[in-house]
């Protein structure tokens, strides 16, 4: 099993484990995490997804070796409007998922951290769009996601050079959200995923969806969204209003 998924309380931790290939990413483990993260998103008692990978590795990317072998171009091939090559970054999913990284996020596997919400390293954690050096394309999202996260000079000084950065630099360009010592990085995921389990969902995940749905759409237009999601919570902040009066 390449893929593991995990629950603790209102948390799934998925998990990439392919020692041999670095946790990088053949087709049946791309599956894998579409499985996996499908069924983190079916299940109403789960509220954030914690990603990471095992044996010091986040993910090396996609699995070139196996794309290179007879057959590999079809087994890889994805259709547009499919998943993508890494699994699920074609997705936009309903509920917060938090990466837990450690050593290498390169290639696709920098798109798998990009997919997330919010990043949390160690300190041995590497980035970089490592596919450059083979002549493969950033296909898993990320080209629009990179700039979104650090803006488009730090994006363009990633893909186009293909250079890696370390954890101190990814923290400084807002590529990551925090960085912790060495072996650390599922614990505060984790904590990290509990706060966000711990709020009052419907008016979270209304604030989430504003924020993401609103990239790129003038200022006017994201705030009549954010209205427009706000009004349909008012049950629910109105009750918040309540708790806090009543000191509860």
């Amino acid at each position: 099993m390449t893929v593991h998924y995990e629950v603790e309380g209102p948390v799934a931790v998925v998990t990439i484990d392919r020692p041999d290939a670095r946790n990088a990413v053949d087709r049946p483990t791309a599956d894998a995490l579409v499985d996996a993260f499908s069924r983190f998103e079916a299940d109403d008692a789960l509220a954030v997804a914690v990603l990471t990978g095992a044996h010091g590795t986040f993910c090396a990317g996609a699995d070139l070796k196996a794309m290179s072998e007879p057959g590999g171009e079809r087994i890889n091939r994805v259709a547009l409007d499919g998943d993508g090559p890494m699994g699920p970054t074609r997705r936009v999913l309903a509920k917060p998922v938090i990466a837990a990284v450690e050593g290498h996020a390169v290639a696709g596997g920098l798109e798998l951290a990009l997919w997330c919400d919010l990043r949390i390293a160690d300190d041995t954690a590497r980035f970089g769009c490592l596919e450059r050096r083979w002549g493969v394309p950033l296909i898993d999202g990320g080209t629009q996601r990179l700039p979104r996260v650090v803006g488009l000079g730090r994006a363009l000084d990633l893909i186009l050079t293909g250079r890696t950065a370390a954890a101190d630099e990814a923290l400084a360009i807002g590529l990551v959200n925090e960085v912790v010592a060495a072996g650390a990085h599922v614990g505060r995921a984790l904590e990290l995923a509990e706060t966000i389990a711990a709020f009052p969902q419907e008016t979270m995940l209304s604030d989430r969806e504003a924020a993401l749905a609103a990239q790129g759409l003038p200022l006017a237009d994201g705030l009549a969204l954010e209205a427009r999601l706000g009004r349909d919570r008012v049950t629910g902040a109105l009750e918040g209003a309540r708790r806090f009066r009543v000191g509860s």
